[in-house]
């Protein structure tokens, strides 16, 4: 079994190909189950933020998981990405750590990761080994912030949406902004939103309490999402993130709000995938609609400004990396060997139990010793004994020599000091 990594994310694929493939909570589930019904899929976990959706399996081979998420939408195999073993382990570390973002080093995108793994737990979608990678993800992650400057200051996506909207011809001061959601995204869009100290702050959402919460916090004024319409036309800024899997506001919806504004330009922002906006928003004369992608380039320049700590962090990323491989092919080797003692111990418990009935049936205590010790003699000979014969029948050499280094010609147990009897440490 392998370690299997496949997804897109915003280097590979657009916005509009990306919220085709995003897998929300509710969806999870049936999705973890149905990667699990693959055949040679053994775990599972899927990552989906509005910037990548990735799938980490523990597989036979990478075939089934590409095609599974190829078939997901029409043309998607053209964008996919795929890695396996240390490659994937590098992946999950750089994206743990924010380096795969595009806000980088963001802070954000562990907590996702976080998340992923916990569904994956919750469903049974996790096992040993994908725990095992995940663990030391998080702990990659929280070494390269703590020993480099990677997460000092980031800008995020939110971030950089209030920065454009300041650039703009919309001064916060002197504006009106509509947040709809009220989720992390919003949350920090609030944050600098009321930082940059917004004349007034409206905050729409499907869960008017949500929504209350949020608006007592930052200074603003709460309504349901269902009056949205209402107040559409007050807002020469917009900030959309939500769950949704259709449009919260349609071309429809816009157009008759500059209607009421008498075509005074209107600022939105659709920092959601899938997106909450139409893109038929965009062709509006006084609408200006911008996207996750086109908050790619107002980020270059942090993410230029941050590369040193960046390389940084990718030169703890490769050796922990070749420290994870390593431990993981001793860990195989060691295998056969707990194997072995397994298989030992299993048999000394049952021959020691049977003896010790027979001296509690009141058989004499040297036939029972004999017993014992003829008894765990072959319990514990008989599989390299079978092994051996079937190697000699068909020329396995190999094997033959392996035998000969476990037990050389002399005598090995002639030589051994009083103290060498006791049971050899695991």
């Amino acid at each position: 079994m392998t370690l299997w990594v496949l997804g897109l994310n915003h280097q590979t694929a657009p916005v509009a190909l990306r919220e085709r493939v995003a897998f929300d909570a509710v969806a999870l589930p049936a999705t973890l189950s149905s990667l699990q019904s693959l055949p040679g899929v053994s775990e599972a976990v899927v990552l989906s933020t509005c910037n990548r959706t990735e799938l980490y399996a523990i597989a036979e081979d990478g075939g089934a998981l590409h095609g599974w998420l190829a078939d997901q939408a029409d043309g998607l195999g053209n964008y996919l990405y795929r890695h396996h073993e240390a490659d994937a382990v590098r992946h999950l570390f750089r994206v743990a750590t924010g380096l795969d973002s595009m806000v980088l080093g963001e802070p954000q995108i562990l907590g996702q990761v976080k998340e992923a793994w916990a569904a994956a737990r919750t469903h049974g979608a996790l096992g040993a080994g994908l725990d095992r990678l995940f663990q030391q993800a998080f702990a990659v992650a929280k070494r390269a912030r703590t020993d480099t400057r990677v997460g000092a200051n980031p800008v995020s996506v939110a971030s950089a949406a209030v920065r454009l909207a300041q650039n703009s011809f919309a001064r916060l001061d002197d504006s009106t902004v509509l947040l709809v959601g009220a989720g992390e995204t919003i949350e920090l869009a609030a944050r600098h939103l009321s930082d940059g100290k917004v004349k007034r702050l409206l905050v729409a959402n499907r869960t008017l309490a949500h929504a209350q919460d949020l608006a007592s916090r930052h200074g603003g004024y709460a309504l349901p999402l269902g009056e949205i319409d209402r107040h559409l036309a007050e807002a020469d800024v917009v900030f959309s993130a939500t769950a949704s899997r259709e449009p919260v506001l349609t071309r429809a919806q816009v157009t008759a709000a500059l209607a009421q504004r008498r075509h005074k330009p209107m600022l939105l922002f659709d920092l959601a995938v899938p997106r909450d906006i139409e893109s038929a928003v965009a062709a509006l004369d006084d609408a200006y609609l911008y996207t996750v992608d086109d908050l790619e380039r107002a980020v270059e320049d942090n993410r230029r400004g941050r590369r040193e700590a960046a390389d940084a962090a990718e030169t703890i990323i490769e050796l922990q990396v070749a420290r994870y491989i390593e431990n993981l092919h001793a860990g195989a080797r060691q295998e056969p060997l707990r194997r072995l003692r397994s298989h030992g111990e299993a048999a000394r418990q049952e021959v020691l139990a049977k003896a010790r009935q027979q001296l509690a049936n009141g058989r004499q205590a040297e036939e029972v010793l004999d017993f014992l010790a003829h008894t765990l003699t072959n319990r514990l000979l008989h599989p390299p004994t079978a092994a051996l014969r079937e190697a000699a029948l068909s020329g396995d050499l190999e094997l033959a020599r392996a035998a000969d280094r476990l037990f050389p010609a002399q005598a090995p147990y002639t030589h051994l000091k009083k103290d060498d009897d006791a049971d050899p440490a695991p």
